[in-house]
């Protein structure tokens, strides 16, 4: 019988093998293609002053929360700030987890019960697939952005429905069709739950998301939006009904059972939001998206492009994928391989994270390489 280190070592091995081990790096490269930080936020020296500010104005400021929110880690600057969260996404309530993955796991585990019937889309992130396992409904996927595949596997459910989809893909940064989808919910009588983590700060209105983009707030189930893109921040947010709140709260184990967010944290995401309802960024990343759009369809380089801030060219196969990432971070350009099993094989990639800090010099330097990379 084999030990347990023997067993790490034969898998890890065959990831290598694979061409799909994970490492991890510190790279720092001059220009950014790589990361979450649709809007800047998380390098911005005003929003870092204005944490500073805030936290200078709350006498009861100290280093961490010291414990759960249901014992000593809540106050009252976390209610006002899940309250004005809510009230920004035209949401009835919300309660702050401290990721999105706690929020999906959250909120997938405790909810449906045996009996009831969860159908997500392929592509979801790992967190809702994750949080979806852990509960004990039965569980179908339907085939991405298809809503004839979804109304096939609606009408094989039973028990109470819940749809997982998310409003902006996170690999593809395609957009999900949610009128259909959410018009098949309602003729099944589902909930629809609506992933927003790369729609916060670019879609909609001040950033409000796809979901108030199209006017759908009263009619989704419930919405997960999180701190840690375009924000700059960290945590999330379970948006829906005040009665969602209070069973979240008493049964969803990643926040029951966890220490609370810091201080400092809530004050990051309050003086975030404040900047998103101050200014409307979403021109600004769409015409940085549109420049990069240009180019790469001037270069002839054959790829799709999406109306979010996340594209990708695809390679084929992992080492292919590694060896452009390679190539381009040579150049300073930092874009990164996405590998299977992250992406299904043969859909390796590289994937391009566009900023509002990009300049369009950038985008021509990027779209060169990538030239090269595919002549």
């Amino acid at each position: 019988m084999q030990t347990a280190e023997e067993l790490i070592r034969k898998r890890l091995k065959e990831r290598e093998v694979q061409g799909s081990l994970r490492t991890l790096s510190c790279t720092n490269l001059p220009i950014d293609f790589c990361s979450n930080d649709y809007l800047g936020f998380a390098r911005s020296e005003t929003l870092k002053k204005r944490i500073e500010q805030l936290s200078l104005g709350l006498p009861h400021y100290k280093n961490g929360a010291s414990g759960s929110r249901l014992l000593s880690g809540n106050h009252p600057f976390s209610i006002a700030t899940e309250n004005d969260i809510a009230d920004f996404h035209r949401a009835e309530a919300g309660l702050i987890f401290n990721s999105g993955y706690d929020a999906n796991l959250g909120l997938l585990s405790s909810l449906p019960q045996a009996g009831d019937t969860i159908i997500a889309d392929e592509l979801i992130h790992a967190s809702l697939i994750d949080g979806a396992r852990l509960s004990k409904a039965t569980r179908y996927t339907f085939k991405h952005n298809d809503p004839d595949a979804l109304e096939s596997r609606l009408k094989l459910a039973t028990g109470i429905i819940y749809v997982l989809i998310e409003s902006v893909y996170s690999m593809d940064g395609d957009l999900a069709p949610i009128t259909e989808i959410l018009q098949l919910c309602q003729k099944y009588k589902a909930n629809l739950i609506v992933d927003e983590a790369h729609a916060l700060g670019i879609l909609g209105q001040h950033g409000k998301g796809l979901v108030n983009d199209l006017g759908l707030q009263d009619q989704v189930f419930a919405r997960v939006v999180t701190f840690g893109k375009a924000l700059g921040c960290h945590g999330a947010i379970v948006l829906g009904s005040e009665v969602l709140r209070q069973y979240l709260i008493n049964f969803a184990r990643s926040f029951i059972y966890t220490t609370a967010a810091p201080l400092h944290n809530l004050i990051s995401i309050r003086c975030a939001y404040d900047m998103l309802a101050e200014q409307d960024h979403q021109p600004e990343i769409a015409a940085i998206i549109n420049t990069y759009k240009q180019a790469i369809t001037a270069a002839g380089i054959p790829t799709g492009t999406t109306p979010s801030a996340i594209q990708n060219i695809q390679f084929g196969n992992n080492e292919a994928a590694k060896s452009a990432a390679k190539t381009l971070q040579s150049q300073g350009i930092d874009v990164r391989a996405i590998l299977s099993p992250t992406v299904p094989k043969g859909k390796e990639r590289l994937r391009i994270c566009l900023h509002t800090f990009n300049t369009p010099a950038e985008i021509q330097q990027l779209v060169k390489g990538l030239s090269q990379l595919k002549s």
